[in-house]
């Protein structure tokens, strides 16, 4: 293994090989740059001097020849060493073949040193002998013509240039040198291309560049391309030059973008996650910070749009995060915290005296410490918090306590941070916020816990005292840790009382919570009496009142206390001055304090308050529901009030007083129709019975149909209950004054009613008439009903024969289907008269009605009365009425759409009305007189399908079965 000395020895010897194009190669310096073979194009360049394409040619040329001996030369003699070393001009005919080209290079740019084509040729050539074979990189699609910088940034990265088998900085130096040369002499004609200058950029991002190529002459290379080319070009540059100040780290980095920032904020995000995690230095997290601050700030007044698409409460967040991680380089102590707070309040209370408002500051431009990141000032986090996020993103305040409560967690100020905690719990208005901060607070609560637990179980034999300190600390943390969890229902609570005070549920919840503590439950619904807003409170605000006045009442929320009925008198009295929002929770209120009366047998005080409460007013057309006034002078007119005052005064007061407190509801129009029910059926049960028919008879005539229809049918009712025969004309009258405005819908009962009035006390003949007027003015769904009543009291009366007309009324009013019924009611009729004749004319008449699919039961009859009763020409008439209705039945459009649909879903098409008649006799009258239904079959030009059918051979007609043929034997026909 070789020593070190031998090492730098063999080190200085490679370095003495270079430069070799320093100074620049000539024939007379060098007398191997000529061949015989290069006497001819020397001489021809010599008499061409000023031809681009002559030196062009003889430049190629000689490279491609160059390159097939390179390619060509085996490298068998050459150490590994050395070609990791010396890379593409390891060999001598390497280094021999770039002193010609450098040569011919050199002749030609002294003809044409403007020729942005020769130069460029010229350093590529260079290039790849010092910095190796450059690696070529695909792309998938094309790139933005001016894309962001970011984007820009993202691009470049991807497609910076990289190479193979470089020269070594150290052993190359002078070659590194010369070719620096080269491109400041390359510049200098040509230096407003920016094409030239990207190309010098790209030896800054070698591997093997030299350190004082790549850090100090760099930056100044990308300083000087700045200056030099013109501002619409700078981007391009800036781009690169961002890219090698992130390759470099430290100040470099941080100098170099803030020079950028300067001029294009857009990248501020991209700097600051690099300044959070350097390369090759030291995080800058306070820098970080402030900057983040200063775009969330801009952002939310509408001077910055972040490039990533980050709202301002996103960039506010990623500031957090920064604090979070770096408690202790961004922001003050407790101790500075409470100065600058104070500082901050006396210059805000000040500010107000003099001149007003505090403007914020670096709104209107003043500089401001926290937005600087030159600045080693840290920061007032607890004041940044407030300010820039509690006060503008009131929805996220749980991230926000948060994040400030683990900085000083970070910071190990756990009592400043539990009081964060708290604080926060005290503020948030959701109960998203506050399982956020709830669960942050009892997992601190946690670990701090078991921290101390995990001290405990290996503690110093010599460090008695503070075992036992942090055993006395341990119980206080578990102690309030187990009261922290039993506060946690009251907090939910709090947070929805503080989202919504006029909440009546939550505070009959916080009542709940403090369970038998009386003097709890009795603060807390004073509380929220005194808070709660009537006007605006939810739904059942009286059931408060009514629940804080049993709560005295009873003697508390366990019942051990002495009932204190003057406390809850105070209360509901309270409650009766309240401006509730309905009328109704005012008469819940009024009625709760009567019954608390009574269930203490204060009969003579519940009555006084139902009176107090149904005070009538000197003006009563007040509308009930004016909703401009308030609900106190509206009382009068609610009927739940007066409801429970009259049901009040018939348990406990006299008929007297209870007749006069109807008589109110009366006169004020709020009656309903149970109200007259009832008071009718209170003077009934005092004999008072001439007042109760007038109450209903009041009732009547105060509601229409269909609600006087059931106070008309209990009046009546009572009324012939009462008097039955003996008042016949005013119950007549009565009855004709129920139906004259009753509706078909509702006077079958009276029309019964009165029937049997008559039927018992009156007439037969009135009765007849007014069954038969019934079934003229009751409703079509009612009449056959009305019919059979009719002919049934008919039958009872004058007997069978005078049910006949009445039968032929009806057969002209009913609908079909019920005129098939009534036809075989009436048939049946003449059957038990003897009438045969008759009979059958009813059942050829009622069969145009039935169709023998639809009603068998009436065919089935007729069959029977036939076979019974008629002979062979008039059953074979039966049957030909049957077949005649059948077809009636199958022309009718419903039908035919019914058997089609039918018929397609059974998988076939043919039309069922064209199918062949199964009875003989049907098919010699269809015959006779020609079809009954003709098929919409035929077209004005045949189709194919009928020309195939009519030339198909005639097939013999099927006999098909007749169910209904009479067999009838030789003998008898004779």
């Amino acid at each position: 293994m070789p020593s070190v000395a031998e090492k730098s020895t063999s080190m200085e010897l490679l370095a003495s090989q270079f430069p070799v194009t320093l100074p620049i190669p000539t024939p007379t310096t060098n007398s191997n740059l000529l061949s015989i073979k290069d006497v001819q194009r020397e001489e021809d360049l010599l008499r061409n001097p000023s031809s681009f394409r002559a030196w062009w040619t003889a430049i190629h040329t000689t490279k491609e020849a160059f390159n097939a001996q390179l390619k060509a030369e085996r490298r068998a003699n050459v150490p590994d060493e050395t070609a990791i070393l010396l890379g593409p001009l390891a060999t001598p005919l390497a280094r021999h073949s770039l002193q010609c080209l450098t040569y011919l290079y050199e002749a030609a740019i002294v003809q044409f040193p403007g020729s942005f084509k020769l130069w460029k040729s010229y350093l590529q050539m260079r290039m790849s002998y010092v910095l190796g074979r450059q690696v070529i990189k695909k792309r998938a699609g094309g790139r933005k013509k001016l894309p962001e910088m970011k984007d820009a940034l993202e691009e470049e990265k991807e497609d910076l240039e990289s190479w193979e088998n470089g020269l070594d900085g150290v052993v190359g130096w002078g070659e590194w040198r010369s070719l620096i040369a080269t491109y400041e002499r390359a510049l200098m004609w040509l230096p407003k291309l920016p094409r030239l200058w990207l190309m010098y950029s790209s030896i800054f991002f070698h591997p093997m560049c030299p350190s004082p190529i790549s850090h100090t002459h760099a930056r100044r290379t990308f300083d000087r391309a700045l200056r030099t080319l013109p501002p619409s070009l700078h981007a391009r540059i800036w781009v690169r030059y961002l890219l090698w100040a992130e390759t470099k780290g430290g100040s470099t980095t941080v100098s170099v973008y803030r020079r950028y920032l300067a001029v294009d904020p857009s990248v501020t995000e991209h700097y600051t996650s690099i300044l959070l995690s350097p390369a090759d230095s030291v995080p800058r997290p306070l820098e970080a910070a402030k900057l983040l601050l200063s775009l969330a700030r801009k952002a939310s007044r509408g001077e910055y749009v972040s490039p990533e698409g980050k709202s301002p409460y996103q960039l506010l967040g990623d500031f957090l995060d920064i604090v979070e991680r770096f408690s202790d380089e961004v922001g003050f102590d407790v101790d500075a915290t409470i100065a600058s707070n104070e500082a901050i309040a006396k210059a805000d209370a000040e500010a107000l005296r003099t001149d007003g408002p505090p403007v914020p500051v670096g709104a209107g431009g003043a500089h401001d410490e926290d937005e600087d990141p030159l600045s080693p000032r840290k920061l007032n986090i607890e004041q940044i918090v407030h300010k820039d996020g509690l006060e503008v993103y009131k929805d996220q305040a749980g991230r926000l306590w948060t994040g400030l409560a683990t900085y000083w967690i970070k910071r190990g100020e756990f009592d400043r941070a539990i009081s964060t905690f708290e604080a926060g719990i005290a503020t948030v208005l959701t109960i998203r916020d506050f399982t956020q901060i709830f669960d942050a607070y009892a997992e601190f609560c946690e670990s701090l816990i078991n921290a101390m637990m995990e001290s405990l179980e290996s503690p110093d034999e010599d460090d008695d005292e503070n075992t036992k300190e942090t055993e006395q600390e341990l119980d206080i943390k578990m102690k309030e840790f187990e009261a922290l969890i039993d506060r946690r229902p009251f907090l939910v609570n709090d947070v929805l009382l503080r989202r919504n005070p006029n909440d009546v549920q939550e505070w009959e919840k916080r009542v709940a919570l403090w369970g038998e503590d009386d003097e709890k439950v009795a603060d807390t619904y004073t509380k929220a009496l005194e808070t709660i807003n009537p006007r605006k409170a939810t739904a059942n605000l009286h059931r408060l009142y009514v629940n804080f006045a049993k709560f005295y009442e009873e003697g508390g929320s366990s019942g051990s206390a002495e009932p204190d009925l003057d406390s809850a008198r105070k209360i509901l009295e309270k409650a009766t001055k309240i401006n509730f929002k309905a009328v109704e929770d005012l008469a819940d209120i009024w009625c709760e304090w009567s019954e608390m009366e009574l269930r203490h047998e204060n009969y003579d005080e519940a009555i006084r308050v139902m009176q107090r409460a149904a005070a009538i007013p000197k003006n009563t057309k007040i509308n009930y529901h004016d909703h401009s006034l308030p609900v106190q002078a509206r009382l009068f007119k609610s009927l739940k009030l007066w409801s429970f005052y009259v049901d009040l005064e018939e348990s406990i007061g006299t008929v007297e007083s209870t007749k006069a407190v109807y008589d109110k509801i009366m006169d004020l129009k709020i009656a309903n129709a149970q109200v007259i029910v009832n008071y009718a059926a209170f003077l009934e049960e005092n004999q008072y019975w001439e007042d109760s028919f007038k109450v209903y008879e009041r009732g009547t005539e105060v509601f229409t149909f269909p609600i006087s229809f059931e106070i008309w049918n209990i009046y009546l009712s009572k009324f012939v209950k009462r008097y039955g025969g003996s008042k016949l004309e005013r119950a007549r009258d009565l009855f004709e004054q129920a139906l004259e405005k009753c509706p078909p819908q509702s006077c079958k009962p009276l029309f019964l009613m009165y029937g049997q009035l008559e039927e018992d006390y009156g007439l037969a003949k009135r009765a007849m008439s007014i069954y038969e007027r019934a079934t003229q003015v009751v409703a079509d769904e009612n009449k056959f009903e009305m019919y059979t009543i009719y002919i049934a009291k008919a039958t009872a009366n004058y007997g069978l024969p005078a049910t006949r007309p009445i039968f032929e009324r009806a057969l002209e009013v009913l609908p079909d289907k019920q005129t098939a019924e009534m036809c075989l009611r009436f048939a049946a009729l003449e059957r038990k008269l003897g009438e045969i004749d008759r009979a059958r004319a009813i059942y050829a008449h009622a069969s145009q009605f039935c169709d023998p699919r639809v009603s068998p039961k009436f065919w089935q009859e007729w069959n029977s009365f036939e076979i019974e009763t008629g002979s062979e020409d008039t059953f074979r008439e039966m049957l030909r009425i049957k077949r005649s209705v059948q077809a009636q039945f199958n022309t009718e459009a419903s039908y035919l759409a019914a058997q089609t649909l039918s018929a397609k879903q059974n998988g076939t098409s043919e039309q069922p009305s064209a199918a062949q008649p199964a009875d003989p006799m049907a098919a010699a009258e269809q015959q006779a007189r020609g079809p009954a239904f003709v098929a919409a079959k035929k077209t004005a030009l045949p189709r194919a399908d009928e020309d195939q059918a009519s030339s198909a051979p005639d097939l013999p007609p099927q006999q098909a079965d007749n169910a209904d043929e009479i067999h009838i034997s030789d003998e008898e026909e004779s």
